[in-house]
Order: C-alpha cells, then structure tokens, then sequence
C-alpha cells in the first residue's frame, strides 16, 4: 500500500521524500532561503495547478497535475493530489493527505501526511500577491513546484516563474515542464 501512495503522490508529496531514502535526487538548491511571505491559508486553499517541478519517482508519468487543499474544522488542511498517467488526458491516479501549519511559520510551511506518522515539509517558498501563482520547497532542496491558478498559462508567466525559483537559488535546468 505504502508503495502505491508512492506511485500516486503529486504535487505536496514532498511527506513521501522522507518514507523513500532510497530516493535521493539531485540538489537543486543548496540553500533554501526561508519563505518570503506569510500564507493566508484561507486564500490558500482551493485548486492549483503544477506549471513544472523537479522530477522525482512518486512522479513518472505524471501530467495534468493538480493539488486541491481544504480547510478543516480542527484547523487541518485536506490535500487532494491528482494526475493523469501518461498525458493530460490519461487515466486519473490520486493521493489523499493531511497537513497542518508549522507553529510560527506565518502559514508558510505545513507539515504534510500522506500516511502516519511520517511527515514531510512543504514550504510556500513565494507566492502572489493575489495568490494567483505559488513556488513550493523543502528544505533539502531536491523538491521544487510552480503551481498557478489557472491550467494554462502563456509562455511569458511560465518563463517569470522559473526566472523566480531561480532568483530564490534553484537549478532551473532541473526544472521539468508539466503538461496541463
């Protein structure tokens, strides 16, 4: 089972990088600077959609991803991380889990369960101001997510975010596209 989550893990999936020490991917970022703005998880939550990501295992294959965050009454968060195998129109693989808000983090980093008790971090590393587009991390800097809004974005806003992760310190060659 633990293996399948694995396989169907998406966008916040960076819980899963700590179950997996076999999986060790480049370092993308030596040094990952602290979250630059506090997160209303209020305006947070709702749909995103990954524009690209360093490429890891839990990932292959996957297209069309989507991340769906909910606010639950206990002060949680419910993560519904979906993909497409294959292609954007590809059968659909999904992966539930709970995160909550590091205590004076500003709402910016949350620890995220996808089976207990391992946790793994998932810091908003920059966001929007309108929250329209978003640049996930970890601390080790081998996980990295450009999420927007929007699926579709043009060339310009894709090329501004991968300009932004790599103001932030990161390897943007290591940067795969995802396709919406």
């Amino acid at each position: 089972m633990k293996t399948a989550l694995i396989a169907l893990a998406m966008t916040s999936a960076l819980a899963l990088a700590a179950c997996n020490p076999l999986e060790v991917g480049p370092v993308g970022n030596a040094s990952v600077p602290e979250p630059r703005k506090p997160v209303d998880l209020g305006r947070y939550v709702g749909t995103w959609y990954e524009q690209g990501r360093y490429e890891a295992s839990f990932q292959k294959g996957c297209e069309g991803v989507t991340a769906q965050y909910a606010a639950k009454p206990d002060g949680t968060v419910s993560v519904v991380n979906s993909c497409r195998q294959g292609s954007p129109t590809g059968p659909v693989r999904s992966a539930d889990a709970s995160a909550r808000v590091v205590d004076g983090s500003n709402g910016a980093k949350l620890k995220v369960t996808f089976f207990w008790p391992i946790q793994g971090d998932y810091w908003v590393l920059d966001r929007a101001d309108d929250y329209s587009w978003a640049i996930v991390g970890e601390p080790s800097g081998r996980y990295l997510w450009l999420l927007t809004r929007s699926r579709q974005i043009s060339p310009k806003q894709y090329a501004a975010l991968v300009s932004r992760a790599q103001a932030l310190g990161y390897d943007t060659t290591l940067v795969r596209r995802t396709q919406q």
